[in-house]
């Protein structure tokens, strides 16, 4: 695998840092989560990984993630500006302990500027990239991609994006670095293309939701049919709109892409009412037409569509629920082929502790203290 034989320390956190450390394990990285002791098991996105629960607030505590970082390759840590430092586990602490180390930082508004202290939440993030602005149909308010953007993509994906560069760089200067990965300039790199396309009015040059791709065209956009379920067009170039038209019984020498688009997708929004999801289905995907246009599938759809089956897009947990899986493929080390299990809050403390040099007896002694804890049972 890919990532075979990097060791990563992961502090738990919520959403993005979680995702970051799952697609480093996805990749066949060691990843190790530190959770609070006396903490229940709400990490959704810990497949594959082990877990140690120590207590932080207490000196001994930090002590053991000192010593786990001093043999590890990267720390990831999610919380708010200056916690770690006061915890004595700064990254000119850890780097001075460990100089190949990769300290990875995710916060919402990075290390430096007026906002680095304040609490936020994917939207804020969204919101103050310029990103969110653009989101929505005309005339109504700006709305938001679940937490998916600023959390996700801007956040745990572009920050192990930022770990595997600095773990690359460092096989040629064997030094460490610190990946200051932050969801406002995660988000808004993402949304580079709304910058570089402003000058294009049929883009993102005209006001939220005027644009080809933000609701402002009728090729370009959702359609309910019959059964309450939905089509997605993206007939955007001529042959596919011209597919389109044929997929929906239109005369292409009466309706043009140029036509009013509200009038337009008046008269495509009634034609797909006029049939079922899978009739639609039937039409554009199973058929000889090519016109951008396939059916709106639910969660729970989607792991047995035909392509998504084909190509083992989803992998399924012991119990038959299906999960994602990583992605892209590579074609020599691809990444898990099943969904390994989650582990439960301080699960593998004792284990990791020992390989990490600890003995028996400082083990029990930190126990006894309530410094660690070990859990015995079974993972998730």
């Amino acid at each position: 695998m890919a990532l075979k034989g990097v060791k990563v320390i992961e502090m738990a956190g919520l959403a993005p840092a979680p995702f970051c450390g799952m697609i480093l394990a996805d990749f066949g990285a060691r990843v190790i989560r530190v959770d609070r002791t006396k903490y229940a098991d709400m990490d959704r996105l810990a497949r594959g990984k082990q877990s140690i629960a120590v207590d932080l607030k207490k000196k001994e505590g930090v002590t053991v993630i000192q010593r786990l970082c001093r043999g590890a390759d990267v720390l990831i840590e999610p919380f708010r500006h200056g916690v770690m430092e006061k915890l004595g586990l700064g990254p000119d602490v850890m780097l001075t302990d460990n100089p190949r180390l990769v300290y990875a930082r995710l916060t919402g508004f990075g290390q430096s500027g007026p906002l680095a202290r304040k609490a936020g939440h994917d939207i804020n993030y969204l919101a103050i990239s310029g990103v969110l602005s653009r989101f929505g149909r005309h005339n109504e308010n700006p709305s938001f991609p679940l937490n998916l953007l600023a959390d996700f993509a801007g956040g745990g994906l572009m920050c192990a994006l930022g770990i595997t560069m600095a773990l690359f760089e460092r096989t040629r200067s064997g030094k460490g670095q610190v990946v200051d990965a932050n969801m406002v300039e995660g988000a808004a790199y993402i949304g580079s293309f709304i910058w570089r396309t402003r000058d294009l009015p049929f883009l993102s040059g005209n006001p939220r939701g005027q644009n080809m791709l933000d609701h402002g065209s009728a090729f370009y956009e959702v359609y309910k049919t019959a059964d309450d379920k939905y089509m997605s067009v993206g007939a955007l170039e001529p042959q596919f709109f011209n597919d389109l038209l044929k997929g929906l019984g239109l005369d292409p020498e009466k309706v043009s892409q140029t036509d009013d688009p509200e009038e337009l997708k008046t008269v495509f929004r009634e034609k797909f009412l006029s049939k079922t999801r899978d009739e639609w289905t039937n039409i554009f995907v199973d058929g000889h037409l090519d016109a951008c246009v396939f059916p709106v599938l639910e969660t729970d759809e989607a792991p047995c569509y035909p392509h998504n089956k084909e190509n083992q897009s989803f992998l399924h947990t012991s119990s038959g629920d299906p999960e994602p899986g990583p992605a892209p493929n590579l074609s020599r080390t691809p990444g898990v082929d099943r969904v390994k299990p989650q582990p439960r809050t301080g699960h593998d403390t004792e284990s990791v502790l020992l390989e990490a040099g600890f003995s028996k007896s400082e083990i029990e002694h930190l126990i006894e203290a309530n410094v660690i804890e070990q859990n015995v049972q079974s993972k998730l």
